[in-house]
């Protein structure tokens, strides 16, 4: 299982701290790196398929200050798709409007026949991939009936469609960033926490220090914006529970790795 970390912000504000504990953890997840960080109106992506803790780069980018409102990161332990530089998160696309949509994923799409239509479209071979490609799909055409882009309560009412349907027996622990808002989600118990600071909100699959680190809202996509909560969607109580089926359906695919 992958690691996802996140922070969103009412100011910039420097974290590596944070992210220094977060990339340790990369000796259970040796398959890459990744780092997403907006700067004024852009994003600014990072990554290598290679262990965090044995990176040079990073190690020599940690040693300065990160300074941002917004950050995604990733850690990677291939279950779908190769040890490769394409398969490494986070991912970016952009809508027909220009909005770009960041994304970082920890789990796993057993069964999810939308996404199929992706596997020739897509630069790598992630599931994680396949599921922004298959949202920027999905804001197009709202926004093709629309035609205009879709709002904050827009956007966010059809992340919260989407996910719900999508998490039908499916891990999906997601971090999404829209260029305004940050999305949260998780429908696997325990697996991703969230630390309220003056700031803003961070985000990590585990506590990264002893301060008082809570559980996510389980099984309900949240919305985040300038450090602030601004939504909560459905409740769609499709939790994901490791069986004896998914577990030979992993080893079966990374043993092909």
């Amino acid at each position: 299982m992958c690691e996802i970390f996140g922070a969103c912000f009412d100011r910039e504000s420097c974290i590596n701290s944070y992210l220094k504990n977060f990339y340790r953890h990369s000796n259970n997840h040796p398959h890459g790196w990744g780092l997403a960080y907006t700067d004024g109106n852009s994003i600014s992506i990072e990554k290598e398929s290679l262990q965090a803790s044995k990176s040079h780069y990073l190690k020599e980018r940690l040693s300065q200050p990160i300074i941002s409102k917004t950050i995604l990161a990733h850690i990677r332990y291939a279950t779908i798709g190769n040890v490769d530089y394409k398969n490494c998160h986070p991912y970016r696309a952009k809508d027909n409007f220009s909005r770009r949509w960041t994304l970082i994923h920890n789990g796993t799409i057993f069964d999810y026949p939308p996404l199929n239509k992706f596997l020739k479209l897509q630069k790598g071979d992630t599931d994680s991939e396949r599921i922004l490609l298959y949202i920027i799909e999905q804001i197009n055409n709202a926004q093709e009936i629309s035609q205009k882009p879709l709002n904050a309560e827009e956007r966010f009412s059809l992340l919260d469609s989407i996910i719900s349907d999508m998490a039908k027996g499916n891990k999906l622990n997601l971090l999404i960033f829209d260029g305004e808002y940050m999305y949260a989600h998780t429908n696997y118990a325990g697996s991703l926490h969230y630390l309220k600071k003056e700031e803003g909100f961070i985000f990590s699959t585990l506590p990264l220090t002893n301060e008082n680190w809570e559980k996510l809202p389980f099984t309900t996509l949240q919305a985040y914006k300038d450090g602030k909560h601004i939504f909560s969607g459905t409740n769609h109580k499709n939790e994901f529970v490791d069986n004896e089926e998914s577990l030979k359906y992993l080893y079966q695919i990374f043993s092909d790795l």
